[in-house]
């Protein structure tokens, strides 16, 4: 066969979040995390958008599928030796806040927490797996939510200094690969997940999320200067959305449309945490939302300016239409929606499905800062049907992943420097965007059910050993 198009050493794997897979919601002495508090269903994000919701826990009238998810935190060696035969060389996963602070402003770390990750880790390390760590991905601690108002309050970036420097100190010389927060422009359309915020406690004001937003560009800045001064070359990067967006016509109303929206959702936050610098659209963006001057202390520049990220994780699912100018179907999307695009399918769950829009945004990410970048989330959400082995022949998935790294290999073609792949829910867990198990992204499937039935048993899909032979040939086997 011919070099491989990625490099020596590329990073593939897959990705999950503690909050979606871990269960175990109370054990050891786990605080209650925003995402204990998001109710199951299709509902999901209407209620987290309501004007009522206020993070009570009503089981009387919800379920609630993180309390439990598929019991990670039990199985967890059992889910790595299955990774572990795949051949990751990376496994992407996230530290619970509310496992090492249970209410997110103690001094003092809760050690059975730790211990956790401590065993967590060692087992990836047994393998060889490269553990590629969120410091928080849409799990902050409930208290910090409802007593705090969130990352409005500025108190917030101690907390989440305090959290990052007890998890670096701890795991630095294992894991090399940090980034510190999941998907940080998601706040444009659900503040909820990443920012702790909903309507009843200021997430309806964009005053608030902009100032939030501040607060997590200083707390990320102080993450990667701990990082640093622990080690040299550890690798510590920002996490965005990236949604490739296209004008829905040659319209220069649309044109322009789709430059603002690059502007504000893909390139805002990444802007800060890359370059150290707030963009020069910013002050016409403020205006835009009716933003004051934003509450910044003095050393704040500084601090984000002195310490970027080294590289730039993100999650690209599909891409997005922009049309202002005539009436047009709407579709479904990761966090960002959109206009119908006649030229492209869509998932069960209407999200479209566009590999070019990868290497696109490869590009157009890699061109535009000349840093490092790392596929951190991407895949198919799909209803998965099971024989009477449990076996699923997920060929719709193997399509849209081997279409998505022939994609990848073009950007590489095209001058793109690519550290990884890590495709997202690499076991079935539960859904972020409904709380449901039936979207189903894995390679390994979980005998568990919407209603929480099941006897979480895991079995090899058909897609498990044709990621496997991808691996084993660096990319280069994709039939």
């Amino acid at each position: 066969m011919t070099k491989s198009v990625f490099k020596e050493g590329f990073l593939w794997g897959g990705a999950t979040a503690a909050n979606q897979l871990e269960g175990a919601y109370l054990a050891d002495g786990k605080g209650l995390s925003v995402a204990d508090a998001m109710p199951g269903g299709k509902q999901r994000w209407q209620i987290l958008a309501g004007e009522n919701f206020d993070w009570s826990i009503d089981e009387s009238k919800y379920i609630y599928p993180n309390h439990t998810g598929i019991d990670h935190y039990h199985r967890f060696k059992e889910d790595i030796a299955l990774f572990a035969k795949m051949g990751f060389k990376c496994y992407r996963f996230s530290i619970a806040w509310a496992r090492i602070f249970p209410q997110g402003d103690e001094s003092t770390p809760n050690e059975a927490g730790l211990h956790f990750y401590d065993e967590l880790i060692d087992e990836c390390l047994k393998y060889d797996i490269e553990p590629v760590v969120t410091i928080s991905h849409y799990e902050m601690p409930l208290n910090l939510a409802k007593n705090y108002g969130g990352w409005q309050n500025r108190q917030l970036i101690d907390f989440y200094e305090h959290f990052a420097d007890v998890v670096l100190n701890r795991y630095y010389k294992k894991v090399k690969y940090w980034m510190t927060f999941n998907e940080i422009n998601s706040p444009f359309e659900l503040p909820a997940l990443s920012m702790g915020m909903v309507k009843s406690n200021g997430g309806g004001n964009w005053q608030n999320i902009f100032q939030a937003w501040h607060h997590q560009f200083v707390a990320s800045a102080k993450a990667v200067k701990i990082g640093h001064a622990l080690k040299a070359d550890l690798q510590i990067g920002c996490m965005i959305i990236y949604g490739t967006s296209y004008s829905y016509d040659a319209n220069p109303v649309n044109q322009v449309a789709t430059m603002i929206q690059n502007q504000e959702f893909n390139y805002f936050c990444a802007d800060v945490q890359v370059r150290g610098q707030y963009p020069a659209y910013t002050t016409r963006m403020l205006e835009k939302y009716q933003v004051k001057p934003l509450a910044v202390k003095d050393d704040d520049l500084a601090l984000i300016a002195e310490n970027t990220v080294d590289y730039i994780g993100f999650s690209y699912y599909m891409s997005t239409a922009i049309n202002e100018t005539t009436t047009a179907e709407k579709v479904q999307g990761n966090i960002l929606g959109g206009v119908k695009n006649p030229f492209l399918a869509a998932s069960d769950w209407g999200w479209q499905i566009d590999p070019k829009g990868l290497r696109i945004a490869l590009n157009e990410l890699y061109n535009r800062y000349q840093k490092p970048l790392f596929i951190v989330e991407n895949g198919l959400g799909a209803y998965d049907e099971v024989d009477e082995n449990f076996y699923v022949a997920d060929d719709y998935r193997i399509d849209y992943l081997r279409q998505h790294i022939i994609a990848m290999g073009e950007a590489v073609a095209d001058g793109v420097d690519l550290m990884g792949y890590t495709p997202w829910g690499c076991i079935d867990l539960v859904s972020a965007s409904t709380g449901e198990m039936s979207k189903r992204y894995g390679f390994i499937y979980v005998d568990k059910d919407d209603e929480g039935n099941g006897t979480l048993n895991r079995y090899e899909k058909k897609s498990f050993d044709w990621y496997r032979n991808v691996i084993a040939t660096n990319g280069q086997k994709l039939d």
